[in-house]
């Protein structure tokens, strides 16, 4: 689904950043990087590389000390309306029912939703296998379906860019990789443009178009990798000889960076 002839929806130019300029850390540096419409694009590294922190910059919630981060060919100074986010854990609102939830950002900025509103999170929601749920409250829920409602709510302003920050971390294995094919299921049935920061390399191969290997901090680009997978993916998927190859490619680099 990448469309690398179109101008890149994201744009990172020689970025770095360092927290501490006194103490002259780098998190990362000489990260350059391009992602073009309706493309997904998983990011790997070790523990503390910096995915998050590239995350962040494109979010606007951070500013780059070098380089420059771009959306739609304009600098990142502030968090912008077209790019919705997706954190760790879904930071539902025990006290609203899950349509609620999905509603509070509109409810938020401007005071009020609309029926034409109610009537999209209700098409999310059930378009996330979550119809039945709407009226539920977030404890009364699993944490993959809390999971799936966070990205619903992040789909409701019909975001360009979807930006998600290890969104499945905290769950179990099985339901892990059941919420990633539910994951490419909307990604399919509402196209975005797509960074996911995430730690397992299977995952990052399973739903990527491509993938973006990072090195140990300070955090740099050792290998930009074509995920050359048919879709639509599936559980066959996993089993075949090229996706073993890919993350074997992937692994090489984080455990073997030496060699390279």
């Amino acid at each position: 689904m990448s469309a690398t002839t179109d101008r890149a929806f994201v744009r990172m130019e020689g970025v770095g950043h360092c927290y501490s300029p006194s103490a002259g850390t780098m998190a990362v540096q000489q990260i350059d990087l391009e992602i073009h419409r309706h493309e997904f694009v998983a990011v790997v590294g070790p523990s503390g590389c910096g995915k998050s922190t590239l995350l962040r910059m494109v979010s606007g919630l951070l500013i780059p000390s070098e380089g420059k981060v771009s959306v739609f060919d304009l600098p990142v100074t502030e968090p912008r309306d077209d790019v919705g986010i997706v954190f760790q854990k879904p930071t539902l609102l025990p006290w609203l029912t899950v349509r609620k939830n999905v509603l509070f950002p509109l409810k938020h900025k401007y005071g009020f939703y609309s029926d034409a509103d109610e009537r999209r999170a209700d098409e999310l929601l059930a378009m996330a296998g979550l119809a039945q749920f709407a009226e539920r409250m977030p404890d009364e829920l699993s944490g993959g379906m809390q999971q799936r409602v966070g990205i619903v709510r992040a789909l409701l302003l019909n975001p360009d860019i979807l930006l998600m920050d290890e969104p499945f971390s905290a769950l179990d294995a099985m339901t892990r990789e059941q919420i990633g094919f539910d994951l490419l299921k909307i990604w399919t049935e509402y196209p975005k443009t797509v960074l996911f920061i995430t730690h397992s390399i299977s995952e990052a191969v399973l739903l990527a178009d491509r993938v973006l290997v990072m090195s140990q901090r300070p955090g740099t680009v050792l290998d930009l990798i074509d995920i050359d997978l048919p879709r639509p993916r599936s559980a066959d998927t996993i089993q075949t000889p090229r996706f073993a190859e890919l993350t074997a490619r992937i692994r090489k680099h984080i455990y073997e960076p030496e060699a390279h």
